[in-house]
């Protein structure tokens, strides 16, 4: 799925099941809850607290509602999000070309 697809995917999901989209400054709320969620899963996962009894390291899970959440942000303010990563990719290459490259800290 591309993420133009992801976008029209969620956009007819909300219209046939979602009635509608939240607001944006629900789902910015939404989206917030949603990263919260993920960063517990990653400190327990891979920092030092441990799972509860029963709970489940549900990491992809957690992820994807992080997009599912940032698609409908997206779609309802007209963001196109596959351009807009393409943009983000651009300025990092070109920002960073040679930042990580000759950074001491991520040698190995």
């Amino acid at each position: 799925m591309t993420i133009r697809e992801a976008q029209d995917t969620v956009d007819k999901w909300i219209k046939e099941y979602g009635v509608r989209y939240f607001s944006e400054l629900t789902n910015m709320a939404c989206l917030t809850e949603e990263v919260g969620e993920l960063a517990r899963v990653i400190a327990r996962k891979y920092g030092d607290q441990s799972f509860k009894a029963g709970e489940q390291p549900n990491l992809g899970e957690e992820m994807a509602d992080v997009l599912w959440v940032l698609i409908c942000l997206a779609n309802q303010t007209g963001v196109d999000l596959t351009e807009e990563l393409k943009k983000s990719i651009e300025k990092k290459t070109f920002r960073d070309s040679t930042r990580h490259l000759t950074n001491p800290k991520l040698k190995a």
